[in-house]
């Protein structure tokens, strides 16, 4: 395996490209500190699109507090496992779909590559959708209509920008976030207050009054925004955190991880749920515009920055996903093909009649496989190797690797899981509304079966092999 080491950046030299693969990154390449890992993540969630999922709560008949509560909770747990992935990423400095070569085999592992590398590209689509609503919403303030041809060429522009940064790499995304990020917050604190001081807030009332009807709205907001939401960024984790310099503390790394995660998160969902309950609806750019009027100029222009800098991590990660299946080519050339596709995916998603809707159709589908997925993942690195892996034998053929070319173990844990997700899955599209949902109310609880079968199965399977493999000869590392 050869790679082309970037030398990281120094304070008085030009960010550098990024010739790495899925090579595990050199110590004199690993610069980066917890706290930039923190904006990177804090940027990444500081978009308009949690609005939208804080919204949600009170659409499906929760109060405000209800909603506030279910997303405050369930967050801590969905960024804590976060966390822990990103603790992985800095042990080994080995991006995330290639770790999972340790319980899933070299081929086994092409699988869920393949489906992280579909779903970025997907996600590329949905959040452009987000800063291109917003951009519209501008435009007819300030009364500029263009229809079709304006819409596309708004759009042009936007994949171009994120495309640029994504196709530069990790260390032009880290001084990308590092130094837009605060700037952005500030305006939202101030946007937030604004926000807040406009609006007539209703606390308690909500549309679901049974105990039945809370529990399923219960259910399904933590599924998208609770614990789900935390979960759904664990296959990008080690990535990022790969980078972070050798001599900084595994609790350092986790809690710059899930607090970058957590707070931006509950933050703006909980602004989302305070002005869906005053009335406002739950687009985002209606959100704004309803609350702020022509003032809203400034802050829409700002705040497109969020979904910006999420889609040139969906990019930078989608390239590695490729790299990982396989596919022999240069990083910022598959990076610029995932571009592609994933332009053709924005052409679908402006057509959609709902993005509230769309985004939570998307979202619960993306959860039944990463929930059993990454519970199979933690169980191996944690439980079964202990918190170690041989890196060097992540790369070799599955023949001369003691992970082997699939982990029977872990694909049939997959599987099992995925099916127990579904099970428990309740989404708009009739084929998403699994059995044990459709007869416990419409309740979804996807992420929590689909994890807890693939895990305990994979802990029994795991060991089961390895208490058999004591008596055959020692695999040769």
């Amino acid at each position: 395996m050869t790679i082309s080491p970037s030398a990281p950046p120094s304070d008085n030299e030009a960010v550098p490209f990024d010739a790495h693969g899925i090579g595990p990154i050199p110590a004199e390449s690993r610069d980066s500190t917890p706290a930039e890992q923190f904006w990177i993540w804090f940027g990444a969630n500081l978009a308009p699109v949690n609005w939208v999922l804080g919204a949600l709560g009170i659409v499906l008949g929760l109060s405000l507090l209800e909603t506030i509560l279910v997303v405050a909770i369930g967050n801590i747990i969905g960024c804590a496992l976060f966390g822990l992935f990103n603790v992985i990423g800095h042990r080994t400095a080995v991006n995330q779909m290639v770790l999972g070569r340790a319980a899933f085999g070299r081929s086994g592992s092409v699988v869920p590559g393949l489906i992280q590398g579909l779903l970025t590209m997907g996600w590329v689509g949905v959040n452009t959708w987000v800063v291109l609503d917003l951009a519209l919403g501008v435009l007819a303030e300030l009364g500029v209509e263009g229809g079709t041809v304006l819409k596309y060429a708004v759009a042009a522009v936007i994949m171009l920008a994120q495309l640029g940064l994504a196709l530069y790499g990790f260390y032009a995304i880290r001084t990308f976030e590092k130094y837009t990020v605060p700037a952005t917050a500030v305006v939202m604190v101030i946007m937030t207050v604004v926000a807040l001081s406009q609006v007539s807030i209703d606390w308690t009332t909500g549309q679901a009054t049974t105990t039945a009807d809370k529990v399923t709205a219960i259910t399904q907001l933590v599924t998208a925004i609770g614990v789900g939401w935390g979960i759904s960024w664990i296959p990008y984790s080690a990535d990022y955190s790969r980078f972070v310099r050798r001599d900084a503390t595994d609790k350092s790394v986790f809690w710059a991880a899930a607090a970058g995660m957590y707070v931006p998160t509950v933050w703006l969902a909980v602004l989302g749920a305070c002005l869906a309950s005053a009335g406002n609806g739950g687009d985002p750019a209606e959100l704004v515009i309803a609350t702020f009027g022509v003032m809203a100029i400034p802050v829409l222009l700002l705040i497109m920055h969020g979904p910006v800098a999420t889609n040139i991590l969906n990019l930078y990660s989608c390239s590695l996903a490729a790299l990982s299946v396989g596919v022999r080519a240069a990083r910022w050339k598959v990076t610029l093909v995932a571009g592609v596709v994933a332009s053709a995916v924005l052409v679908v998603f402006v057509s959609a009649d709902s993005f509230a809707q769309a985004f939570d159709h998307w979202m619960l589908s993306i959860l039944v496989w990463i929930s059993p997925w990454a519970a199979i993942v933690l169980v191996d690195f944690f439980v079964i190797h202990r918190g170690r892996l041989y890196v060097a034998d992540l790369y070799r053929d599955g023949a001369d690797s003691p992970y082997g070319s699939v982990n029977r173990a872990g694909m049939v844990s997959l599987a099992l899981g995925i099916v127990a997700g579904w099970a428990w899955q309740y989404g708009m599209v009739p084929v998403m509304q699994g059995p044990l949902a459709r007869l416990m109310n419409n309740t979804d609880l996807s992420w929590l079966s689909g994890g807890l079968v693939a895990g305990v199965l994979y802990l029994v399977l795991a060991r089961r092999a390895a208490t058999e493999s004591l008596g055959m000869p020692e695999t040769v590392r």
